[in-house]
């Protein structure tokens, strides 16, 4: 679908004593299924080197965590979630979410991969398994009786290069009438938009309503209700329970599986075009980024993300273009991006070096940037974004 060149990976941060050793760079290309058109890329790393240790925390978003809670406060009203209820969410980082079923003395169980973030849920009170969650897990847990009503799975779907393994596990552990919700960035946003910086190796897989619903049926759930989100440059949430259970279907899902094949998922010319547009991006942020620089203007990014890395990665932005990155997460503070080497400041430096104008990476909290980062028009500084075309926000 597209071929976005060697890159790192996305979270593999630089500490300052490694900076001059080499790094581990690995063929970034997103591929088509011919059969059921799921866009996929090569596991090159295990899951326990990406995400092992990580450096991601949910609750360094006050965007995120306001998302989390009200999604808390309609599951328990819609499902009648009580003290006699379980609430299980895979790959539950720092307890950003559980945390509100927990104040409504909801059980909870989180289950994260990263030692170091499940420490952070476990000072918050949650209960929270270090493992990477599939059958095997959920097996453990059945055989304990831990069944849940709720199971909640935000932005892991991608990340996980065994699906097949991962949906049994969720269909394992849910009970009868249970209900999962799956989060995942929408691939009909990321083609409309051009959002190929959400590629990187931490993703395995790119999903539309078309290819979940082939994913979760091979496993025995079915998907009775889907919502069109914001988030994440425009997400899905999918609502699904086993095959034989009685939630009725939702005329939403008929209409965008609908929307989804008139937008043209289903062929493949669609997936062969999104690279050409890639390729005009890349030229034209470049452009902008060497008009900067030849009027002789600072520009800085703000936002140590992801999909920074696949952007600064592909289009060769480094230090030639950018001073420095700036990021509220403490524990990225200090060391530098993969690839690109830029230094991740705390965000109080643009104060004192007054740049021309923010780069800003992570465009899906964008709002949440503008405002915190407001002060930069004292001195005339302004926003710009990247995608899908470079351009400096009014």
């Amino acid at each position: 679908m597209v071929d976005l060149g060697m890159s790192p990976l996305a979270n593999a941060f630089v500490e300052p004593k490694n900076f001059y050793r080499s790094e581990k760079f690995y063929p970034l290309r997103a591929m088509i299924c011919r059969k059921c058109y799921l866009v996929q890329l090569k596991e090159f790393e295990v899951p326990a080197k990406i995400f092992g240790y990580y450096y991601y925390f949910s609750s360094f978003s006050s965007g995120w965590l306001k998302h989390a809670q009200t999604y808390a406060e309609m599951a328990i009203k819609r499902f009648k979630l009580s003290s006699k209820s379980l609430v299980v969410e895979i790959a539950s980082n720092d307890g950003y979410l559980l945390q509100y079923f927990k104040k409504s003395n909801i059980p909870v169980l989180g289950i994260e991969p990263a030692s170091n973030v499940a420490q952070a849920a476990r000072k918050k009170n949650i209960r929270t398994l270090v493992e990477f969650f599939g059958l095997r897990v959920a097996k453990k847990l059945s055989a304990k009786k831990l069944k849940a009503d709720l199971v909640v799975a935000n932005n892991v779907l991608a990340h996980v290069p065994n699906l097949n393994d991962f949906v049994a596990g969720i269909h394992q552990i849910l009970k009868k009438d249970g209900v999962v919700t799956i989060e995942v960035p929408h691939l009909l946003q990321i083609l409309k938009h051009i959002q190929f910086d959400t590629i990187y190796h931490e993703h395995f897989s790119y999903f539309s309503l078309f290819t979940t619903r082939k994913v979760l049926s091979s496993q025995g759930l079915r998907i009775f209700d889907v919502e069109k989100l914001e988030t994440h440059g425009g997400s899905l949430r999918i609502y699904a329970c086993h095959q034989g259970s009685s939630h009725p279907t939702s005329a939403r899902v008929r209409r965008l599986l609908k929307e989804e094949l008139t937008f043209g998922l289903a062929r493949l010319s669609t997936y062969r075009n999104f690279g050409k547009k890639v390729q005009r991006a890349k030229q034209e942020l470049l452009g902008f980024l060497n008009n900067v620089k030849n009027r002789d203007k600072t520009i800085v990014a703000y936002g140590a993300a992801a999909k920074g890395n696949t952007l600064l990665n592909y289009c060769g932005i480094g230090p030639n273009y950018l001073d420095y990155v700036v990021d509220r997460n403490p524990h990225k503070q200090g060391t530098y991006l993969p690839g690109s080497h830029l230094p991740v400041l705390k965000p109080e430096v643009i104060k004192k070096t007054k740049p021309d104008y923010l780069l800003i990476l992570p465009w899906n909290i964008k709002k949440e940037i503008l405002r915190q980062m407001a002060y930069i028009r004292r001195w005339g500084g302004q926003f710009v974004l990247a995608l899908p075309k470079a351009r400096v926000l009014s």
